[in-house]
Parts: structure tokens; sequence; C-alpha cells
């Protein structure tokens, strides 16, 4: 007798609860969680792999497929009629060709890629809470050649292209995988593998050469001493130097935010699990704090580290006296909307911004915002601000991002309007700017989009400068190395590709693997020992020394 199918409310609830957080859909994951209770369901936290869901209900299509022409001992192949999970099948009736096929049943597409906004949980499960690097369905992982090109892709509409529009995700291609790194001498590329889940965020210390922190999924933070240069041997493997295993007792407490302060004394943790955690470079929890109600998004010292700002899914922001240990003030400025990120403009300033379309500039001495700044027509997951504090950059779900005028941020005057980028297909994910300009050139900034393309703006005409379509899924993550010469992209295919600023070409470019999507990148410099760190869907963490890479040294 065949072993029964056993189908619980409780399973199909943590199914939709991790749908919820692919799609980005961070409320009603928060309400299905609460209503649900899955936070004492056995299954919250387990595994389940981004697109489970839709990857069920393709196989009920096809199961449904195969029911409905199966005709004798054949498959039918006279219908091309589709079948969707709404509408009911109606065969087309194709007169039967003369010769009797029997093919394998289709592979049905589930269109709605559960591309999350994952900020704070797994790639199955995340909400990187600034919106967790939003995934895709994982259809067959599209493989890249380390240092190849893929294939090429239909170009993306010029960045001067007026309303963006949501387009279906292109297809995902099949590239012939090349396991080694090319391109680059023995100890380019190393894996710092202590993890038990995915890898969410990473953070280089500032000040000391080589300590990387880390964090996962299941709550777990590592401490790194990644060496270099002579000391690097690619044959010694790197263990922890410490590891934070006891953060929290809660089911899902996955790791949203590392920051350190400027220092290099304190590291801020921010956790699904509402509590802003603070530890010392020897691990020691200098001081934590439970004020918030739902998961922190994004946690950050103020450039002189006297203070800490947060942003959390209970549609707050919280700053700390980090001498005094101690709340300074709660604001509600968004409303019931979530608040996504936040970033300080100067010592006492800073702007968040959240689910309500709307950024708020806020002063520590004030009582209600300096500004609002109004524009965008979708959630806005990410601000910074440039690096002389005069202008700040948003992105949002509405395919653009703007850069506002914040020189006058104190006067009582409306600032001025915002520049408009335009030309990206999708939402999205994160906006970096350019540490360097040269004398007379306008500043840059570089935005990545699941339309699976970085593009690099000119911020002063609102110009794209160039379109970067080399990824082939998602791009999550996208940063500029400290001396602003490169400009590097991460995203859901599992390739990390390197292009010069100056020229805008391809420098280089590493696959990470299968079913690897990079969460996110942190390149930091100390002296002339320059890293790159990668948090990887696979459980791991990656680190790349350009000082390694030929390519990015003749540039």
């Amino acid at each position: 007798m065949p072993a029964p199918l056993l189908i619980t409310a409780d399973q199909v609830n943590c199914l939709i609860h991790a749908y919820f957080l692919d799609s980005g859909f961070q409320h009603s994951a928060f309400a299905i969680r609460m209503e649900g209770r899955l936070d004492q369901s056995p299954h919250i936290k387990k595994h389940i792999p981004r697109g489970e869901l839709i990857e069920l209900l393709s196989k009920a299509l096809l199961y449904s497929e195969v029911e409905a022409h199966w005709k004798g001992d054949e498959l039918s192949t006279n219908c091309s009629a589709p079948f969707s999970l709404l509408d009911t099948h109606a065969c087309s009736l194709q007169p039967l060709s003369s010769t009797n096929d029997v093919r394998e049943p289709s592979t049905s597409k589930a269109n709605g890629d559960t591309a999350g906004k994952r900020k704070a949980t797994t790639p199955s499960e995340d909400a990187r809470a600034e919106k967790r690097a939003r995934k895709e369905q994982d259809e067959k992982d599209a493989q890249m050649n380390v240092d190849g090109v893929p294939a090429p892709k239909p170009k993306p509409k010029d960045a001067k292209s007026d309303a963006p529009q949501t387009l279906p995700e292109p297809p995902a291609k099949k590239l012939k995988h090349k396991p080694s790194v090319v391109g680059a001498r023995s100890g380019a590329v190393r894996f710092l593998q202590a993890h038990k889940t995915e890898v969410f965020v990473v953070a280089w210390n500032p000040a000391t050469k080589g300590q990387l922190v880390s964090g996962s999924r299941d709550a777990v933070v590592n401490y790194w001493a990644v060496p270099s240069g002579s000391n690097n041997d690619p044959t010694v493997p790197i263990q922890p130097t410490l590891t934070l295993s006891d953060l929290t007792k809660d089911k899902q407490a996955d790791l949203t935010a590392l920051n350190w302060n400027h220092d290099g004394s304190l590291v801020a943790i921010g956790s699904y699990d509402s509590i802003l955690r603070i530890c010392t470079t020897n691990g020691e929890t200098y001081f934590k704090d439970s004020h918030h109600k739902g998961p922190i998004f994004a946690a950050k010292f103020s450039p002189s580290g006297q203070w800490i700002v947060t942003a959390s899914l209970d549609s707050t922001s919280c700053v700390w006296d980090v001498k005094q240990k101690s709340i300074l003030r709660k604001y509600r400025n968004h409303g019931v909307a979530c608040c996504l990120d936040v970033e300080w403009l100067d010592d006492s300033t800073f702007a968040s911004c959240g689910a309500d379309t709307v950024i708020h500039i806020v002063s520590l001495v004030a009582t209600g915002p300096l500004h609002t700044l109004e524009g965008h027509a979708g959630e806005i997951n990410s601000i910074k601000c440039n690096p002389s504090r005069t202008r700040l950059a948003s992105c949002a779900d509405d395919g653009t991002a703007r850069i506002w005028n914040i020189e006058n941020m104190h006067s009582e005057k409306a600032l001025p309007a915002s520049v408009i980028l335009t030309g990206h297909q999708q939402c999205l994910t994160s906006i970096e700017w350019c540490p360097a300009a040269g004398p007379g050139e306008h500043e840059l900034v570089a935005t990545a989009s699941f339309d699976a393309t970085a593009r690099l703006w000119d911020t002063v005409t609102g110009d794209c400068i160039k379109v970067f379509a080399d990824h082939t899924k998602h791009v999550y993550a996208i940063t500029f190395s400290p001396d602003g010469r490169h400009l590097v992209t991460g995203g859901g295919d599992g390739s990390l590709i390197v292009y010069e600023v100056k020229s805008k070409e391809k420098k280089w470019s590493w696959y990470t693997g299968e079913k690897s999507g990079i969460f996110e990148i942190d390149w930091q410099s100390w002296g002339n020992t320059s890293l790159i760190a990668l948090a990887l869907e696979r459980q791991m963490v990656a680190i790349v020394d350009p000082g390694k890479v030929p390519a990015l040294q003749s540039s």
C-alpha cells in the first residue's frame, strides 16, 4: 500500500508565508505568521527553497495537463490551449497529425516570480529588511562562465523612456559552467564555511584590516580574521575567530543588518526578532534593546558614532544614545506603513523612507520632520547620501531612482525638485554613490534592479550613462570600489561582475555556483590592502582579493 499523502494547514501556511516574503509582501507575511501561530510551527525553521510554492503549483499544472490529455495509453498532442491555475482548461481540439506523437508534458512556466525583497530572511524566507534581496523563482539555475559573457538578451529600453513598466521576467539562460576561477591567481577567491543557513549580511571592520562579520538566516554571527598578501595561504581553511550562536531563541530571527561605527570598536546587528544588538570586536554584548515590535530592517551609526538609528517593519524609526545605552526617541513619521531604510545626513539629522512612498528628513532637536520628500509612486527600498552630504539618492518599486538636493535641509524653504532617473523596467533593489568624481565631473550613482540590469547615471542631468546587462536574473547587490575605479554587481544568477567605471567595460566576472544568489557585497580597503566580501545563498561567505586579479590591476 503506497504511503499516504499528507498535507496540513500548517504546511500550507508556511509555504504561503515563504511566498509572501519572497514577493516582498512583508505586512501579509507578518499577519499570517501571527494569525497562523507559525512561531510554534515545527516547520517554520525548515529551509523552504525559494519559489517552492510556485514549483509545487507548476507540478500540479503538469499533472492536470497529463490527466486531461491522456487518451488510452498515450498522451494526446492535439491541444495547444494553455493551462492556468484559475481558468478552466478548454482543449483547442486541433486535428491530429497523420502520425500519433507521444510527447512529454510541457514544462509549465509559473508566472509571477517569487522574487522577494528580502533583507531579513533567507532566500526562501527573507525580508532583508530593507527588504531582503528580492528573490525570483528558481527556474533551472542560470550558469555563467567565470569571465564568460552571457548569451545576448533583449536590450533594455533607453534610460529616458517614460513611465517604467513591469515586464515579465526573461527565462533563465542555460550557460556552460566552468568551475575554475579564470583570469586570477591562486587564492584570489576563498570561501569561509561555517554558517549552516543562507548568509544575508557581511560587513568589514573599517579600522581593523581583515576583520569581517557575517550574519545568516539562523541568527548566527561569525567573526573572521581574513589573511591577505603573503599571509594568505589558500591551502589553509579559514575558521571563525568567534561565533555568536545564542543571540535569540526566536524561531525566526534572520539577521538583516550589520554596521560598524567609524572606529571599528562596535558593530550593530539588526534582526527579524525586533531586537537591536550592539557588540564589541570581541563579540561581547555592549547593549541590546527591544523597543521595536517588528523586524528591524536597518541599523546605522551616526558619523561620529554618538547615535544609532534603526528602521523597522513596526512603522517606526528609533534613535539611541550609544554612550548612555538608552533610547533617545521613537519616530512614527510613516504612519502605519513600514519604515524600510534610514540614512544619516549629518551627525544630528537623518532621513527615513518607507512603504508610504515618501522620505522624511528628521532633526534630533526638532519635534517633527524638517522636510517630506514626495514623488515616488512605489515603496522606497533604499536611500543613500553622497560623500559630501549634499545630495540624497533614493530607489523604489516604481522602477525609478531620484536625486534630492539637501544642501539647505535645515532651512524652512522647500527643497528643490528631484532629478528623476528613469529607464529600469522593474523595481530597484539598491542604489550607491561613486565615492570619487574628477574635477569638473558630475557625481555618479549606480542602481540595481529586478530587470536583471544595473545602470550608471549622471546625477545632475539624470542621463543614463551605461546599461550593464550581463546578469541573467535579478541584480540584488551593487557597490563601488573604495577608490571609485570599479563597480561590482551580484545577482540571483550567482554571478559577480566587475566593471571599470571610466571605460564602462566589464573587466572580470566570477560564477559562485548553482543556487547561489549573492545577497550583499562589501568592498573595503586598508592602506594597500583591498578585499571584497560576498554574502551567499550557499550558506557561506566568499572573499575576493582584487590584488590577485590582473584585470583589476591594469585598469
